[in-house]
């Protein structure tokens, strides 16, 4: 999938790159005559890049970057009260990845991206990377209990340390959109919502 270019920076052996809006960076070095870039040795050139979409294979395989910090996280949904918006096509805003979590029971989820794939989640399964932009659906394949972390790209903040929690339990309530799946504080609702365009808080 394609992401856009966001900024530049210098690796440990002086070669160019790239860094895009999921959080991932990818290498886009002059070397002729095999690699020609002339544009990513001067400042211009590369200011003109800004905005530029590049693909993305990590993005395709759902692979969480490393410059992202967590900011929330959803209630544990079972079969019964998941948001009916999650088992419809819906996306995550740009700049925001989603890690989803089977506590109990097996969870069927669909990427919908340029390589799409479904693989059924179960409880002890390693959390499976939503990636932004993205149409994703979910789907109860029996009972089921399951949560959702989300996070922003955030390059200049750390990493945490693994096993610490993010979010305000505060802002879970409400997080998505009953009926679309959006998430609140950052997506806007699909066209065909119902609360598409309502002047609520949280909504765009």
């Amino acid at each position: 999938m394609n992401q856009a270019i966001t900024g530049f920076h210098h690796d440990a052996e002086g070669d160019w790159v790239a860094e895009l809006s999921c959080g991932h960076n990818q290498h886009v070095r002059h070397d002729p005559p095999f690699m020609q870039r002339p544009w990513v040795v001067s400042a211009a050139g590369r200011e003109e890049r800004i905005g530029t979409l590049l693909s993305c294979p990590p993005c395709d395989r759902a692979e969480l970057p490393e410059a992202i910090r967590p900011v929330r996280s959803s209630p544990e949904w079972n079969e019964h009260t998941l948001p009916p918006g999650l088992v419809r096509a819906h996306q995550l805003a740009v700049g925001t990845w989603g890690k989803l979590v089977v506590h109990e029971g097996a969870l069927q989820f669909s990427l919908k991206g340029e390589a799409p794939f479904s693989v059924k989640l179960r409880a002890g399964s390693p959390a499976q990377a939503i990636p932004p932009g993205v149409f994703h659906e979910v789907k109860p394949a029996g009972p089921v209990r399951f949560s959702i972390d989300f996070y922003t790209v955030d390059r200049n903040v750390p990493p945490p340390a693994a096993g610490e929690a993010g979010g305000d339990p505060a802002c879970w309530a409400g997080l998505l959109c009953p009926e679309c799946g959006a998430v609140l504080t950052e997506d806007p609702h699909r066209r065909d919502c119902s609360a598409a365009g309502t002047p609520t808080s949280g909504h765009e």
